[in-house]
């Protein structure tokens, strides 16, 4: 049995063993439940029924107890309607951090497919002030309190295991004030958080899980909110200075020096660009910039004396480096390797680099907190002399529908001299 009967209180580890041995976590997105429980709140019990596409269409109904969520998967889905009986079969114990999960496991995995978070509110038990012994006995009633269910849910084993181990259960909703006759799930099919529906997250997921990561960073965002950027007031003050001076952008003061340095020649017709355009151009899209740069190790590219001179690579933060600029220091560097590196965790760091003569910015592909892990690689697509564009066009469309079949997500990142080299920059799914 998984469940320990007795006073709810902290998680025990011994409950989350069946969910983990289940899971491979270097490649599901899925939270581990190796992270400290999440801080106490109101103290009212929370559930939460996940619409889930894994082999086949189930709906899983989760509810609170002793510091895990104690889960059952339902077929059919939960109901309203008190002439229904549902099938549930009860599943291994999952995370806390499970609440909130909304994204894709990856093919190949043990349940593999697209979640939403279909519904989720507080819930109480009836009838009973222990609900792990209700459930332990095998007879649980609770009060639920739900954006979709509200009202009085029964759950009733039936006989012994089967062949599997699994518990077969009965689900029903109690004829009260909140039942609907004819009440469907499958009317009502989008997320109470995020408000789409199951194919919508597939095809666009918000959101990737680290289970490496503590809980409150394990939730990724892939399109994160941007931080404001420089206001008018600030760009003017940047247009004032000399050739050199102090510019106060993004709450930090920064040295600027040879601001009227030419970095790009002329285009016909037009005038060169200047180490100022470049800091200008920097503060403007750091925030756009930031979500795909912070947490990871920058290797620099300078052109002190312009494109048009030879450039260099220049990986180790310099000495003179002001102290509040983020940094990574490299445990793993051998004598002579760069060990302590630029990491852009705030904008006015981009601006910094931009001064310094960085006209390219690469960020390693892993993030700081797992150098060894990449988070995505890149496909280099490189045309030669005599490829066409849509040779080049052709041959990225393959590799994008390669990578679908692998449950991979796929984009186009165009790079190189002549603006035809193209990467097929890939993400797990």
């Amino acid at each position: 049995m998984r469940l320990v009967v007795g006073k709810e209180g902290a998680r025990s580890s011994g409950e989350l063993e069946r969910y983990r041995a289940m899971r491979d976590f270097a490649r599901t997105p899925e939270p581990s439940g190796e992270a400290a429980s999440p801080p106490a709140g109101t103290g009212e019990r929370r559930f939460v029924v996940q619409r889930h596409r894994a082999r086949r269409l189930h709906y899983d109904l989760r509810f609170e107890m002793n510091g895990v969520l104690v889960s059952w998967a339902v077929p059919r889905g939960p109901t309203l309607d008190a002439k229904a009986r549902r099938m549930a079969v009860h599943v291994e114990d999952h995370p806390m951090e499970y609440l909130d999960f909304e994204g894709v496991i990856p093919a190949g995995e043990y349940g593999g497919g697209d979640v939403i978070v279909w519904d989720r509110g507080t819930w109480e038990p009836h009838a009973t002030d222990d609900p792990v012994a209700a459930v332990a006995a095998g007879d649980f009633h609770a009060d639920v309190h739900g954006s979709k269910l509200s009202g009085r849910l029964v759950l009733v084993r039936r006989g012994e295991p089967g062949s599997d181990g699994k518990e077969q259960w009965l689900l029903l909703h109690k004829r009260d004030e909140h039942a609907v006759d004819g009440w469907d799930p499958e009317d009502h099919p989008r997320s109470v958080l995020s408000g789409r529906t199951n194919e919508e997250v597939k095809a666009d997921p918000e959101r990737i899980w680290r289970s490496d990561l503590p809980a409150a960073q394990a939730s990724i965002e892939l399109r994160p909110a941007t931080v404001p950027g420089p206001t008018q007031d600030e760009l003017a003050a940047l247009d004032d200075l000399r050739s050199a001076g102090t510019w106060d952008v993004f709450g930090r003061r920064l040295r600027l020096t040879n601001l009227d340095k030419e970095l790009f020649p002329a285009r016909p017709g037009q005038a060169p660009v200047t180490k100022r355009e470049l800091v200008r151009y920097a503060a403007q899209i750091a925030p756009v910039a930031l979500p795909y740069l912070r947490g990871r190790a920058l290797n620099m590219h300078r052109y002190p004396n312009g494109a048009g001179a030879n450039g260099f690579w220049h990986k180790e933060l310099p000495e003179h480096a002001p102290g509040w600029l983020p940094r990574w220091v490299n445990p793993e560097a051998d004598p002579g390797e760069t060990r302590t590196y630029l990491v852009v965790d705030e904008p006015a760091a981009l601006v910094w680099a931009a001064n310094f003569g960085a006209l390219e910015w690469h960020a390693w592909t892993s993030r700081t907190s797992d150098p060894r892990r990449p988070t995505y690689a890149l496909v280099d697509i490189d045309p030669g002399p005599a490829t066409t564009w849509d040779d080049v066009v052709l041959l990225a469309g393959l590799h994008r529908d390669a990578f679908a079949h692998l449950g991979v997500r796929a984009q186009p990142k165009l790079t190189g001299r002549r603006g035809e080299g193209c990467h097929r920059n890939t993400l797990g799914g």
